[in-house]
Parts: structure tokens; sequence; C-alpha cells
């Protein structure tokens, strides 16, 4: 591994690996807290929908959409709590760098199924509110700006 990998000891910070596991552990944990707090947000607001009035007036097709949300909503809360529960298990037995990795793998998967369901969300409300040619089009474009800023917006910052 060389100074430039991301994943290789880092000699400007003095730390050794353990010290470098500890610390990608205590971030990742820290980003976790974000993007839990997003899903509890999201999740929250769709279990309140059935309770509304308008819900009633729903089309198959939309109920239907809703469930989905919902159990992408519960998927997003279970990948986020993951990581945690694997710490939990392996703590004290020195696979800190499998555990960070792991966490690392999840986090993603957490953060690419929040925006899909965040996507979902605004293009339910959308054609509910409005109709379902709205719908697709502001979904789409939100879709569009979240691959823009989650995936594209960090890779550009990348120094090779």
């Amino acid at each position: 591994m060389t100074d430039q990998d991301p994943e290789g000891p880092d000699k400007e910070r003095g730390e050794t690996e353990a010290e470098r596991e500890d610390r990608k552990w205590e971030d990742m944990l820290q980003e976790l807290r974000v993007l839990q707090t997003s899903a509890q947000l999201t999740a929250g607001f769709l279990l309140t929908l059935p309770f509304q009035q308008k819900f009633a007036s729903l089309s198959d097709g939309q109920e239907r959409f809703y469930l989905v949300l919902v159990v992408l909503a519960a998927l997003v809360t279970a990948l986020v709590l993951t990581p945690v529960a694997i710490h939990r298990r392996l703590s004290g037995q020195r696979v800190k760098g499998r555990v960070v990795s792991a966490g690392h793998l999840i986090f993603r998967l957490a953060l690419a199924f929040l925006a899909v369901l965040v996507t979902g969300t605004v293009t339910f409300i959308f054609d509910v509110l409005v109709d379902l040619s709205a719908a697709l089009v502001v979904g789409g474009s939100l879709a569009l700006l979240l691959v823009g800023l989650l995936l594209a917006l960090p890779r550009s910052l990348v120094v090779r």
C-alpha cells in the first residue's frame, strides 16, 4: 500500500494500524448517526400516512408503492443498525479491520437504499397530490441530483 492509498498507513498522522482502524470506526459511527436520523424521519413520515384522510382514496398501485416504501424504510433501518450489531458481536476479538470493512460496505448499501427511499417518497407524494407524470419528472430529477451529490461529487474530490 502506498501513502496515497486511503486504506494504507497514514504517516502524517503518526497512527498505528489499530489507531487508524479505531478512528475509521468512530468516523463511521458519526456518519451512521446522520444516516439513521434521516432514515427514522422518513420512516416515521411514511408510517403516519395511513392515518390521513386522503390515504383512503389511493389507487391499488399507489397503495402497493406505499407498501414498498415502508418495507424499504425498514430495510434501511436494519442496514443502519447492522454495523453496530457486528461490532457488538465481534468486540474484543481483534478483528476491527474486518468490522470496519464490513461496516463500510453496509453503510454504502444503506446510503444507496436511503437515496432510493427518499426518491420514492417524493415520487409517491407527487403522484398522490399532483399526478403520475409530475411524479415521474420530479422523482427522476431528484434521482439524478442524488446520483450527482452522492456519487459523482465525492469521486470528483478524490486526489489522484
